[in-house]
């Protein structure tokens, strides 16, 4: 086999492809502007693409001993491989999701089990020894037909492009076997003492006291799904809500015996100071905004207002024209003197799906989705951030990074694979319609393109040009967003109730406005 990481099953046929009309019209999907998007009323067509969709997921397959343990990055042989043949945790989600939903929970169960088993294993980058509850950022199966043995290299940051461990990978195994458990009713496995022991690891690495004063996560840059440099080091977001998240989930999953009941009280508490955190000083709205506008500096004391002493020379121009008068978001990042105003999508669909936000503050950021719907969402779902860091800026923060260049990649790109996380965000913020808009601008382009990994452009108008072909989670986030959206109550997988016993900040400001 040519990856020596698949079953012969999983190339037994080549995709055949339709050719779909590029959209015209784009526009807000509310006040009715949804009979402006390109038609895919013809369930035929709809129905090709699903099906089509399906065919590519499971080419996507990936085996390990004749089990399928997981889904390969990308199937486009065009270009270098580099890793895009292994499976990666962050990448199998929305594949692991829609097997889930289609009645194929083994797969995940597989996924699930072996990572564990590559999480025990001795992890030393440069004669560095990494802590014990690290997750691998991927892993490839290595196959030797003449032994007829299978073999898996994991990937823990030792041979990834900057060499940053990541610190995402085990949020997302806890979110999974949360997943896993609500959609197939059996707890047994999350039950198992080395599925305890896995979650006791990656919690003792996050909940670890030491000299950082703030509840939130400290982080290298690259550590998450923006995994090149791009300013995100310190506090960034989407670290935060998947850290919330995994705490979240693993209260309901660990065991009620005296080791668990002892992380159980550390959850609690980390999670009562993380809310306030995060829902205090990396919520901005219209208000706020106006507030760091009007910040003093140099203020001392428990009574100081401006916190972290923010420069408000230092807001950027663009975010006055950004925000709208009804709406709000969680930025970036918060740290001393600095704070990232940059819109991230993924965080802040977490923070939806796992309550994070507040229901008024869900409700705001859908308000800024619909007001600011051609910079985020444009001609194919979604920004991964807005906007694109570009010029002298560009030099400092990426090193001149030529993948991320402005409105490319990382930098403002447009990533299809969060079409599943915008609409489980909507679904639960009763905004469908929006989620609706947003699949049916990706239907009209990607089974035509070739489920590319990533668009380029203001708009999100063209194929990233680093982007790679029949990239499975673009297909399996379509998939994931089409199945919810016809069966909403699919979102309960991943989706937590607002927990009443949590502290909320006291605010202040309007965090939305009713039009």
């Amino acid at each position: 086999m040519a990856l020596g990481s698949a079953s012969p099953r999983m190339l037994r046929r080549p995709l055949k492809l339709r050719i779909m009309e590029h959209p015209e019209n784009i526009s807000s999907p509310h006040r009715g502007s949804c009979l402006n998007t390109p038609s895919m009323s013809n369930s035929s067509e709809t129905s090709s693409i699903f099906k089509e969709a399906w065919e590519a997921l499971k080419h996507s397959l990936v085996y390990f001993q004749h089990h399928p343990v997981g889904t390969i990055a990308a199937l486009d042989h065009s270009e270098e491989a580099l890793n895009y043949n292994q499976v990666f945790v962050r990448d199998f989600i929305p594949s692991a999701l829609a097997f889930l939903i289609k009645g194929e929970p083994e797969i995940v169960k597989n996924f699930l089990l072996q990572t564990l088993q590559l999480q025990s294993r001795a992890k030393m980058i440069d004669r560095f020894v990494l802590g014990a509850g690290v997750m691998p950022a991927s892993f490839k199966v290595l196959h030797d037909p003449a032994e007829k043995v299978d073999t898996i290299n994991a990937d823990f940051g030792d041979t990834a492009i900057g060499r940053v461990a990541p610190v995402d990978s085990g949020f997302w195994w806890i979110i999974l076997l949360r997943a896993y458990t609500k959609s197939t009713g059996d707890s047994s496995l999350a039950d198992l003492p080395d599925c305890q022991r896995a979650m006791h690891l990656i919690l003792n690495l996050c909940l670890s006291d030491g000299f950082d004063t703030f509840p939130t996560l400290l982080c290298a840059d690259g550590c998450c799904m923006i995994d090149r440099r791009m300013g995100i080091y310190g506090y960034p977001i989407e670290i935060q809500a998947l850290f919330f998240m995994a705490l979240r989930c693993a209260l309901v999953l660990l065991k009620h015996d005296d080791e668990g009941k002892d992380f159980m009280e550390r959850i609690t508490k980390r999670l009562h100071a993380l809310s306030y955190h995060l829902r205090s000083y990396f919520w901005l709205d219209f208000s706020q905004l106006n507030d760091i506008y009007r910040y003093k500096t140099e203020e001392y004391s428990h009574t100081a207002v401006n916190k972290f002493n923010v420069m408000p020379d230092s807001l950027p121009d663009w975010v006055f024209d950004f925000m709208p008068q009804c709406g709000g978001y969680f930025i970036g990042n918060v740290s001393p003197a600095r704070m990232d105003f940059r819109w991230f999508s993924l965080g802040n669909c977490i923070a939806i799906i796992s309550s994070l936000a507040t229901p008024d503050q869900s409700a705001a950021i859908m308000d800024l989705l619909e007001a600011r719907w051609t910079e985020l969402i444009g001609e194919m779902p979604l920004k991964v951030c807005y906007p694109a860091i570009e010029s002298h800026e560009w030099q400092i923060v990426t090193g001149c990074d030529p993948k991320n260049t402005r409105w490319s990649y990382h930098n403002g790109g447009s990533w299809p694979v969060l079409l599943w996380l915008l609409t489980a965000a909507c679904i639960k913020t009763g905004r469908p319609q929006i989620a609706k808009h947003a699949i049916e601008l990706a239907e009209s382009r990607l089974l035509k393109d070739n489920w590319p990994e990533y668009y380029d452009g203001k708009l999100g108008r063209y194929i990233g040009k680093h982007a790679h072909r029949f990239q499975t989670w673009s297909i399996a986030g379509y998939l994931v967003a089409k199945m919810m959206l016809d069966d909403p109550s699919l979102v309960g997988m991943v989706m937590l109730e607002e927990d009443k016993q949590m502290i909320w900040p006291p605010l202040n400001r309007s965090i939305s406005c009713t039009i």
